[in-house]
């Protein structure tokens, strides 16, 4: 009874008290886990060299591809899970619950299974050159070993939000992120195991995370708990899944090919090091994006609840908050990267020649930073109410859209500069855009909840 009381809470309780309720664990959860995966990078830059810093860069592509399946199912099922919530159909939920491990499963299996078999083809794809292939290839092949952990784990978290509950997944991801920070430094320099050792921190600890969520999920008292018969897709709630899921597997299946045009791009311009300089850039803006992701993986539960209940009031105070936490976010991050560009960079390395680029990097990169937080949040609660076709627009569009082209054209003029300059230009044209989506969905909203009161 106690589960469905705090699931009931999210068409009562006043809506301000339930994003600070469900967004601040995901906050902390995400903010924690940007910092370690920055920690990380500190420590294979400054135990590794700039060379290492390069080669993990040239993995970014392979882990927004493997987070694209992750989100593809995982966000889906958790979307779906909170409308029925919403609509107190928990029996589907619970089927649903079952086909997204099986699906997750699957999915991590056969994704390591073809990755793997080419890693060396895929990675010189990516942009590796002949001295970042070897830092490269240590790192993904363990990474890529434990892909169906690391699937199952991020899986098991979107539903644990979903059902009402924040704080046990913070504290699955906060447990994942603590043992990385223990385990990343005495793996590289004690054991002496550099880049490679970095990897198996990450698999051990998200393995001992996935543990524990499966302990949660093993008690009968759970609204979503394991128990026989769930686990076999049904097509109807599989294609439910993979629909809403479409619009974050797009955008990170996006975000992989931009960035291996970007690191192409780089490595013709400016050579290894500015590929390691736009690693360095890109990991101080994740910071900030993975706290906005918190936000929005927050406002999903919400959204989907009152959507589904159809308390259209309710969802537009949600938004309005949602816009101005999104907001101040990204602006912060504008603020400090711009009065402390070369602080940032000198965490990441001593080298001096790679501190000046990725210096250079981090201010053009991130001028138009205040308006990702608007994009971010307008996405996610297009994702949130299961509006799948407009979610994946405002997904597609500055990945796509706008940022591609530029990538292809602007750097046959300006060199180098034209890699970094389409970053902010797409920035504000795909805000605008969202702007405009939105802007007429709050108007439809508006007439519905004044129709309804």
């Amino acid at each position: 009874m106690d589960n469905k009381k705090a699931t009931l809470e999210l068409g009562t309780k006043p809506v301000g008290k339930l994003l600070v309720q469900y967004a601040l664990p995901a906050i902390i959860a995400m903010t924690a886990s940007s910092l370690y995966n920055m920690i990380d990078s500190i420590f294979i830059g400054q135990g590794c060299g700039p060379l290492a810093i390069s080669g993990l860069a040239i993995t970014f592509p392979f882990q927004n591809l493997a987070a694209a399946f992750g989100a593809g199912v995982g966000v889906g099922a958790a979307t779906c899970i909170s409308v029925k919530l919403g609509q107190k159909d928990y029996a589907t939920a619970q089927r649903i619950f079952g086909i997204n491990i099986t699906l997750n499963l699957l999915v991590g299996i056969v994704f390591s299974i073809i990755t793997l078999s080419f890693l060396n083809p895929i990675l010189l794809f990516f942009g590796a050159s002949k001295d970042t292939l070897p830092y490269a290839r240590e790192y993904m092949e363990v990474i890529l070993a434990g892909n169906v952990i690391q699937q199952m784990f991020f899986g098991l978290n979107a539903v644990l939000r979903a059902a009402s509950k924040p704080k046990h997944a913070m504290g699955a991801s906060m447990l994942s992120v603590l043992l990385n920070v223990i385990l990343a430094p005495i793996f590289i320099w004690p054991l002496d195991m550099g880049i490679r050792g970095a990897a198996w921190a990450t698999v051990i600890s998200q393995s001992v995370a996935l543990a524990w969520q499966c302990r949660l999920f093993s008690n009968k008292n759970e609204i979503m708990h394991f128990r026989r018969g769930i686990y076999r897709p049904e097509s109807q709630i599989v294609k439910n899944i993979l629909a809403i899921g479409m619009s974050p597997f797009a955008m990170n299946v996006c975000a992989c090919i931009v960035v291996i045009f970007i690191n192409t791009g780089l490595q013709k311009y400016g050579g290894d090091m500015a590929v390691g300089a736009y690693g360095i850039a890109n990991k101080m803006a994740f910071i900030f994006i993975m706290i906005n992701m918190g936000v929005n993986q927050g406002m999903f539960p919400i959204t989907g609840y009152n959507y589904g209940a159809r308390r259209y009031d309710r969802l537009l105070r949600l938004l309005k908050y949602g816009l101005c936490t999104g907001f101040s976010i990204t602006t912060f991050g504008f603020i400090l990267v711009h009065l402390f560009p070369y602080q940032c960079a000198r965490l990441f390395t001593t080298d001096a020649t790679l501190i000046s680029i990725s210096i250079r990097a981090i201010q053009i990169n991130m001028l138009a930073f205040p308006l990702v937080g608007i994009q971010m949040i307008t996405t996610g609660f297009f994702q949130g109410i299961g509006k799948a076709k407009i979610s994946m627009l405002l997904s597609l569009s500055r990945q796509m859209l706008f940022l591609l082209p530029l990538l292809i054209v602007l750097p046959r003029f300006v060199g180098l500069d034209g890699i970094w300059i389409s970053l902010p230009i797409a920035d504000t044209t795909a805000s605008i855009l969202a702007t405009i989506i939105l802007i007429r969905y709050v108007r439809k909203f508006r007439t519905m909840a004044s129709a309804k009161a």
